[in-house]
């Protein structure tokens, strides 16, 4: 690429807002150059909006120290200077999906964390390795919009990373019924140890509408397009629980699985290894080189030792064996704040320009 691409960042001070501005630090294909957030933060420099507030453990990047923050809500001011935003404001959803249309109308893609949009039946959902072909209701989109660039698509929730792509890699096999719960870190609130003590020796067993998310949004990453809007797929059924731990990053999941094709282990062992997509083909700046690793050994995964694998971009696997009750079990862990929120919208983004959905003004 001859020129970066000029980004904005939504709700900039917030702490998915701080991991876009972590990893579009030195990327080869976009400039972050608009820094947007609340009324309260609006006028003051980067540095002075987030104060003592910084929640990543890398120092903020000295290029957005002294970038003014702009009020997000004047949605063509900060829209004039950049090609596409990056979302990540903290709003109901009412307000998120009113404030994100409003961009994608001024001609400015908009790759949203946020769940707003998930269920809107013509925004892709997109996990890059495994849907990739749900951009094809962007045109559609774009109709009901009424621009010719100006789109929204979204990443799914972080809750779904550690299994989805697992049971995708399986789908010959055609997975039926499936049991899961998810071990999530307290990032995945937006939260450090010092923000959340009480967190600190404590789980609580209740994630306000995780489990719903847990459940449904994998069916829509399989679904189909049709007649210009995403259709989920009926299976597999999924039961889920979510449980918030003490750690700061990294989500497990302990899954079981019946299928109506029930394989050999090596021969799901080796669709997990084997496991590539588009991204991976293209060699997006942020794909992992290998999206999925099986570990042989009894105590793997670990957060401590595996949840920065492929920097927190590939999705580790163990512990798969056969159940009295289902067919296999296994445990799987990803990156909540890498791949399951900022990571997996910036590799969305880069799909997205690499097709040409996004491009310079």
């Amino acid at each position: 690429m001859d020129k970066k691409l000029k980004v904005g960042v939504l709700g900039a001070t917030g702490m998915v807002g701080q991991r876009f501005i972590t990893l579009l630090e030195n990327h080869p294909w976009y400039e972050v150059t608009a820094v947007a957030a609340s009324p309260r933060s609006a006028g003051k420099t980067y540095e002075e909006a987030v104060g003592g507030r910084w929640k990543m453990t890398t120092p903020m990047p000295e290029a957005v120290k002294q970038l003014r923050v702009l009020d997000v809500n004047e949605v063509e001011r900060v829209a004039a200077g950049v090609d596409f935003v990056f979302s990540a404001v903290d709003m109901s959803k009412d307000e998120i999906r009113a404030i994100e249309e409003a961009y994608a109308k001024t001609e400015t893609p908009v790759v949203s964390n946020n769940s707003a949009h998930r269920w809107t039946p013509d925004v892709p959902m997109v996990i890059p390795e495994i849907n990739p072909e749900h951009f094809a209701v962007i045109p559609f989109q774009k109709k009901r919009l009424g621009t010719e660039r100006g789109f929204i698509a979204v990443k799914p929730n972080c809750s779904i990373q550690s299994y989805t792509p697992v049971l995708t890699a399986w789908m010959d096999f055609e997975p039926c019924e499936v049991v899961a719960t998810t071990y999530q870190a307290i990032s995945g609130a937006g939260k450090t140890f010092r923000d959340w003590p009480e967190m600190e020796g404590n789980v609580i067993p209740f994630i306000s509408g995780e489990e719903e998310k847990s459940e449904q949004e994998p069916l829509r990453i399989w679904g189909k397009v049709e007649n210009g809007v995403i259709v989920k797929a009926s299976e597999p059924v999924i039961t889920c629980q979510c449980i918030r731990i003490p750690v700061l990053n990294g989500h497990t999941a302990a899954v079981f699985v019946r299928f109506r094709k029930k394989p050999s282990k090596d021969e799901l062992i080796e669709r997990l290894n084997s496991f590539s997509g588009l991204p991976q083909k293209l060699g997006l700046p942020s794909a992992p080189k290998q999206f999925i690793r099986y570990m042989e050994e009894d105590n793997r995964p670990q957060i401590t030792l595996d949840v920065d694998y492929e920097n927190g971009m590939g999705i580790s696997v163990g512990r798969l064996r056969e159940d009295t009750v289902y067919d296999y079990k296994f445990v799987g862990l990803s990156h909540n704040t890498l791949r399951g929120a900022a990571g997996g919208g910036v590799l969305c983004a880069e799909l997205l320009t690499a097709q040409g959905y996004i491009q310079a003004k």
